[in-house]
């Protein structure tokens, strides 16, 4: 009787019922965590994600499926899309758009990046030929708006059109989204030339409060009639800009850049951890997610950096082609990247607010592409 009961109290512990799967896992999770205490990459995204794929871990706590904590809030928040349309309207908030109005000629470059999304879209669809994958159209599509670099439009897209790849195109859209520091300027140095990227733009033009105001509203009128589908997104990206510019929703514009955004990125970077558990994220199709999705990211990238070159060769040496980096939807993070990477090579160097024209034009694509996508696959 007593070796019965010491068996059943053995049987209920951790240690005899850990799995070298979870292991590696935990392990994922604390690595995601030092990149963000460490290295300061993302500490936003990557400290909730890795604390819930350590969680989501635990032998037979169960706090990452169906009936857990983590479960749940990944049902109500991403299941639904909830909570992407809830950053989309934080982000809207924070961000000026000022330097896309201003340069207007920066929405090539953010065009350009999204060339990714449709070439790993391809390269989803050629996988089939291997044994262990079988993806559809479908599946292939949200695949492929990984190469955005935009979270919530991943998000977003795949749980309309693949939700059952939802947790691994999570995944792979934000663990990329953080590694943007490491990512890109690889590629940008590979690019460009050291004369290309010593070039120094000039001041942008002032940009009037009544011209930010009609920019959504302009955004929006265009969706409208060219593509609904985008709506969604497109509509709480420009209404958390509205209240940011109007200037008489004060209480509005903070709750949406700090408390609401602040909020759900807590509970989207849990849920997403939640998906890091072993028996979900360790199959070839997962792993065929992350190479594409590293694939599509260094393609939209590498698209932007050209396009960014050919406005270079346009405008006469004016343009600084790595700006065309910040084409994809990492807002601020590619900014931020290519105005490092300018620095290095020119102290005096400043192409952070340059590079926030096409990044806001990243965001933009990024959306219009997802309802692309979901106007004619989902239809």
């Amino acid at each position: 009787m007593v070796e019965i009961g010491v068996e059943a109290l053995w049987q209920s512990t951790g240690l005899a019922n850990f799995t070298w799967g979870q292991a590696l896992m935990m392990g994922v999770g604390g690595i995601l965590i030092y990149l963000a205490v460490v290295k300061k990459f993302e500490p936003l995204l990557l400290v909730p994600i890795g604390f819930g794929a350590i969680l989501s871990n635990i032998p037979l706590a169960g706090i990452g499926g169906s009936e857990g904590l983590l479960g749940y809030i990944y049902q109500v928040g991403i299941e639904t899309g909830v909570f992407p349309l809830l950053i989309f309207m934080g982000v809207g908030a924070l961000t000026d758009f000022g330097a896309l109005i201003a340069r207007p000629s920066t929405l090539f470059l953010g065009a350009a990046a999204q060339f990714g999304i449709f070439v790993t879209l391809l390269g989803a669809l050629a996988l089939n030929f291997i044994p262990g994958f079988d993806f559809t159209l479908a599946d292939a599509s949200a695949i492929a708006i990984i190469g955005g670099a935009d979270g919530p439009t991943a998000i977003f897209l795949a749980s309309r059109l693949s939700p059952d790849l939802l947790g691994a195109i999570a995944v792979a859209a934000y663990s990329y989204m953080a590694l943007v520091p490491i990512i890109q300027p690889p590629i940008m140095r590979l690019l460009t030339t050291e004369k290309e990227r010593n070039v120094v733009m000039q001041q942008m033009r002032h940009v009037n409060k009544l011209e930010k105001i009609l920019f959504p509203f302009a955004v929006l009128f265009l969706c409208l009639i060219f593509l609904p589908s985008a709506a969604p997104l497109i509509g709480m990206l420009t209404f958390g800009n509205l209240l940011r510019e109007c200037g008489v929703v004060e209480r509005l514009s903070h709750a949406a850049q700090n408390e609401i955004i602040n909020i759900v990125t807590i509970f989207l970077g849990l849920a997403v951890g939640s998906k890091l558990s072993a028996d979900k994220f360790l199959a070839i199709e997962t792993l065929g997610i992350l190479a594409l999705g590293a694939f599509a990211f260094c393609v939209g990238t590498a698209a932007g950096l050209l396009m960014g070159k050919v406005m270079h060769r346009v405008s006469g040496g004016k343009v600084n082609p790595l700006i065309g980096a910040a084409g994809v939807s990492a807002v601020p993070m590619a900014a931020r990247v290519v105005n490092k990477v300018g620095l290095e090579s020119n102290h005096h160097n400043f192409l952070l607010m340059h590079a926030m024209g096409p990044n806001v034009a990243g965001v933009i694509g990024s959306a219009v592409a997802a309802g692309v996508l979901l106007a004619i696959v989902g239809g």
